[in-house]
């Protein structure tokens, strides 16, 4: 590569502040410049700097286009790993604008700098730049739903339902096709649901566990029995990391826990183990709480992902089972809710 400085973008969100710190612990050599927005759902105290000349913190907005030139003229980066993205589908139904300027208009901006700063033209990489790698981070959701059986492989067709899905869909093809157009160096991850330290409390995880430590109701949406897989964030960097190192250009890998389990359940199990690491005073079960509420619109029924694509041309499989990364989520959480 013609440099050893990553762009990040979106590194104080949940997914990115996560993969940071794990990279350092990897490739010390590096230099990560991390560009967020701050948004709600981004914190700086995720991150653990690891010293002034390998980590550079940049407060922006990937829509910034001025910004965007100042940043890739001044570091000259070898790889963008765009985690930059509005992720809550409930927020993306009550205000979608906001996601089709980040995920898909945002996603844009970086894709062009990244051609123009390490080509010349379509297929005509400059010298220096040939290894030079733009790393998307996608979701499950721009597939659909799935049935009771089957799982998404990277050939499944695109049938995004929400207005988050289909802009995270329209920026992958906008990957593919600046791939395809011009010959620039891309990779896709497309992943199952992500859980884990560092979660904004509105996804569905920490909303379980605080709501239980509040003795509030535990809302679950529909009859519960919307299934997910899912996938323990720290896997999920692992994953990321083997992609943007060793994966083919221009290439989809789906990364997936191999953990489906239905809303019910995972709610269950969680306060299965808050009744066990932290009692009820009144000396009721969690459980008690769960309340079925509205279901949300189009909701998708079923998500589970296919990674052997991953796994047999990369080597990559999980680390992690749920049982040890829910534990380790839910002693996360309630530490971090008991010291306020």
């Amino acid at each position: 590569m013609s440099g050893k400085t990553i762009l990040i973008t979106g590194g104080a969100g949940f997914i990115g502040a996560n993969f940071i710190n794990q990279f350092f612990e990897s490739y010390p050599h590096y230099k990560i410049v991390n560009l967020d927005k701050l948004t709600y759902a981004a914190d700086l105290k995720n991150i653990i700097d690891p010293g002034v000349s390998q980590y550079e913190f940049v407060e922006g907005d990937i829509n910034d286009s001025s910004l965007l030139q100042k940043l890739f003229e001044q570091h000259n980066f070898s790889g963008v790993i765009n985690f930059a993205a509005e992720s809550h589908v409930d927020n993306s139904i009550k205000g979608p604008e906001e996601f089709v300027k980040t995920n898909l208009n945002g996603t844009f901006n970086l894709l062009h700098r990244s051609y123009l700063q390490w080509m010349d033209g379509p297929h005509q990489v400059k010298a220096g730049y040939e290894h030079c790698r733009f790393h998307q981070i996608s979701t499950d959701e721009v597939y659909g739903s799935l049935g009771a059986t089957g799982l998404f492989s990277e050939k499944t067709a695109y049938a995004p339902n929400s207005p988050y899905s289909a802009t995270k869909a329209g920026a992958d093809f906008l990957v593919r096709s600046y791939f395809h157009t011009f010959g620039l160096n891309v990779v896709t991850t497309n992943c199952s649901n992500n859980y884990g330290p560092f979660q904004n409390r509105e996804k569905l995880i920490p909303v379980i566990i605080e709501k239980a430590l509040s003795n509030k109701a535990i809302p679950i949406y529909g009859d519960g029995k919307n299934i997910r897989d899912w996938l323990f964030v720290r896997d999920h960097c692992s994953a990321i990391c083997s992609v943007f190192f060793k994966g083919s250009p221009g290439e989809t890998y789906n990364i997936g826990g191999d953990e489906e389990k239905t809303n019910l359940d995972l709610c269950h199990t969680i306060c299965n183990l808050l009744d066990e690491v932290k009692p009820r005073t009144d000396g009721e079960n969690y459980a008690e709480l769960i309340e079925f509420v509205s279901d949300r619109p189009g909701h998708d029924r079923r998500y589970a992902i296919d990674h052997s694509k991953l796994t047999s041309e990369l080597g990559w499989q999980p680390n992690y089972t749920f049982e040890q990364g829910i534990r380790e989520t839910v002693l996360w959480y309630v530490d971090r809710l008991s010291a306020g």
